[in-house]
């Protein structure tokens, strides 16, 4: 189980994040009632922003935590994860995540701090 990583946009050079430093993203994700094809939310869709976290610390699922800390500034990526690396056996309901459910994320590492 876990994720797979699939560069969009390769970013020739730049700094990859550590452990705990902040990250900005745009991200967008699909999997809404176990389709793939189907956006559950979009830090580009009206009213969002770019999303902050500090990575490698578990503030975020564990998909975007492993997947983010090895991507450089700049970069683009799809990020597949398994239930496990994503919402788990409680899905996110609200979101229309179903339980145990596959998770594609496309993320653009935005800013390292």
């Amino acid at each position: 189980m876990g994720f797979t990583k699939t560069i969009l946009r390769a970013a020739p050079s730049g700094a990859l994040p550590r452990a705990g430093q902040r990250v900005t993203v745009h991200c967008t994700g699909y999997g809404k009632n176990n389709d793939l094809s189907s956006k559950f939310w979009s830090t580009k869709d009206p009213g969002q922003q770019p999303f902050t976290f500090s990575v490698g610390l578990g503030q975020v699922i564990r998909g975007w935590d492993e997947g983010v800390i090895g991507m450089r500034l700049g970069e683009v990526a799809r990020i597949k994860c398994t239930p496990d690396y994503g919402y788990g056996a409680g899905g996110f309901p609200a979101w229309g995540i179903m339980p145990n459910s596959e998770l594609v994320f496309e993320i653009e590492v935005l800013s390292i701090e």
